[in-house]
C-alpha cells in the first residue's frame, strides 16, 4: 500500500486492476451507455462499488488524487493525452489510403440535397417505430432507398452530409443517432473500399441498428437521468429485439450483422453474446466504432457532448481492448482531427467552419464565421489551410461567443 499516497491535485490514468477503496473515480473511462453508474466521478468508498467496477468492460480509469489516494509513477490524464494525439496525427501524416473520389459538387450545392435526404430519413425511421408498434414488418425497401441517395450524396460531395451530423437536438436522439450512424457507415464503407452491394446493406444495418427501442418503453428511453442497473439490463435488450424483427423480414446477413453485433467487443466484454475477435463480423466491428463514436459526439441531457479530437482519443485509446485495431486506426484516418461541420478556433483569432477535409486531414478547408478578437461576425470566407493562410489551434464552441451553431449550419439550407 505505499505506492497509495495522497498527492497534488492531478488526474491520473491507472489500470482498473489498480484501483482501490479510497481513490475518487473521475473518469470511468467508457460510454454512458456502459455502465449503470448513476455519476461518473465519484469515491470508492466500500467494496461493493469496487466489485461493480470491476464488471464493467474497463480496463482503465482515471483518478482525481486531490479527492482521493493516488497511484505514485502513474500517467497524468493530461500525459495520455499527449501521447494520443501524437499517435493519432502521426496516423494521418503516414495515411497511405487512395485519395477520396473527387468532388462533382460544391458543398454549398450539395447541402439543400443533403438536408433533403436527412429529413426524408428522420421520417422513414418515425414511421418504421410507429409501424412496428402496430405490428408492421420492417421496410427494408424504404431503408434501402434511402441509402442509396446517401450514397449517391456522398460520391457527389463527401462532406456534406456529414457536415448535417453535427446539427443535433437532443430530444430527437434515437432518430437522429440512426440517420448519422448511417450516413458514417456508409462513408466509412466507401473509404475502405468495400463494394457497393456491402455499402448499401452496411447502410440498411446502420439505419435500423437500434430498432429494438421500439420495445423499450418511452418512459425508458426518455428518462431523464442515468439508468438504474436493472433499467440497464432492460435497455441492452433492444439489441436482441432489434436482431427478431429483422429476422421477419428480408434482409442482407450484412445489415443483419451490424444489428446483432453494435455492441459486442474485441475483447468479449460487450453484450448480447459477449463474442470477441473473430467471431465478430468485420460489419459489427465496423458498426461498434461508429456507434461509440457518434454517442460521444451528441448532446443528452445528463451528457455532454465530447469534441471530435476528444472523441477520436477513446476511439484510439479502447482499440486496445474493444474495439479491432486496424479498423479503428482506419476510422481514425477516415474521420480526421476536423471533420467536417466543426467549429474550430484558428491562430489568427478567428472562428470557422470545417467545410471538407481534402487529402491532407490536418489542414482543412474552412469557412471563416466569426472575429474572436474584434467580437463581429464576418463575411463568409473559404481558405485553405493546406495553403498556410492560417491554422487551427483547437475546437470552439460557438456558445462560447454568444453564436448558435446550428444556425450557421443551416444558413446555407
Amino acid at each position: 500500500m505505499d505506492s497509495y499516497l495522497s498527492g497534488h491535485s492531478v488526474i491520473k490514468q491507472i489500470p482498473v486492476s489498480d484501483l482501490t477503496q479510497g481513490m475518487f473515480v473521475h473518469d470511468l473511462n467508457c460510454g454512458w451507455l456502459d455502465h449503470p453508474f448513476a455519476r461518473s466521478r465519484f469515491l470508492v468508498a466500500d467494496s461493493k462499488t469496487l466489485e461493480r467496477i470491476h464488471r464493467l468492460p474497463v480496463n482503465a480509469v482515471y483518478i482525481d488524487t486531490r479527492k482521493g489516494l493516488d497511484v505514485v509513477g502513474a500517467p497524468t490524464q493530461q500525459d495520455v493525452q499527449r501521447r494520443q494525439q501524437r499517435a493519432i496525427e502521426a496516423l494521418l501524416e503516414s495515411d497511405t489510403a487512395p485519395p477520396p473520389d473527387a468532388t462533382h459538387r460544391l458543398f454549398d450545392d450539395e447541402l439543400p440535397h443533403a438536408a433533403s435526404i436527412t429529413r426524408d430519413a428522420h421520417r422513414l425511421i418515425g414511421q418504421m417505430m410507429t409501424g412496428i408498434k402496430l405490428g408492421k414488418q420492417v421496410k427494408i425497401d424504404a431503408t434501402e432507398a434511402v441509402v442509396e441517395r446517401m450514397t449517391q450524396s456522398l460520391l457527389r460531395n463527401p462532406d456534406a452530409l456529414l457536415a448535417l451530423g453535427r446539427i443535433r437536438c437532443a430530444d430527437q436522439y434515437t432518430f437522429e443517432h440512426s440517420i448519422n450512424v448511417c450516413t458514417l457507415m456508409v462513408a466509412f464503407g466507401h473509404f475502405l473500399g468495400l463494394h457497393a452491394h456491402t455499402i448499401r446493406a452496411l447502410g440498411s444495418g446502420a439505419m435500423l441498428h437500434d430498432i429494438g427501442k421500439v420495445k423499450i418503453s418511452d418512459a425508458l428511453l426518455n428518462k431523464p437521468g442515468k439508468l438504474t442497473e436493472q433499467e440497464f439490463a432492460i435497455m441492452q435488450t433492444h439489441v436482441q429485439h432489434g436482431a427478431e424483427l429483422l429476422a421477419m423480414s428480408a434482409v442482407d446477413p450484412v445489415a443483419r450483422a451490424v444489428v446483432a453485433e453494435h455492441h459486442e467487443r474485441w475483447d468479449g466484454s460487450g453484450y448480447p453474446r459477449g463474442v470477441h475477435q473473430d467471431q465478430i463480423s468485420y460489419y459489427g466491428h465496423m458498426a461498434a466504432i461508429v456507434d461509440v463514436y457518434d454517442a460521444l459526439t451528441s448532446d443528452r441531457c445528463y451528457h455532454a457532448a465530447m469534441a471530435p479530437t476528444e472523441a477520436l482519443r477513446k476511439i484510439y485509446e479502447w482499440s486496445r481492448y474493444q474495439f479491432h485495431p486496424e479498423l479503428a486506426q482506419q476510422f481514425i484516418r477516415f474521420i480526421g482531427v476536423y471533420p467536417s461541420g466543426s467549429f474550430v478556433q484558428l491562430a489568427s483569432g478567428r472562428l470557422a467552419i470545417v467545410l471538407d477535409r481534402g487529402e491532407d486531414r490536418l489542414h482543412p478547408r474552412v469557412r471563416l464565421v466569426y472575429d474572436t478578437l474584434r467580437r463581429r461576425m464576418l463575411s463568409a470566407t473559404d481558405i485553405d489551410l493546406a495553403q498556410g493562410d492560417d491554422r487551427i489551434e483547437g475546437y470552439a464552441d460557438p456558445a462560447t461567443w454568444g453564436l448558435d451553431g446550428q444556425q450557421i449550419l443551416r444558413q446555407k439550407l
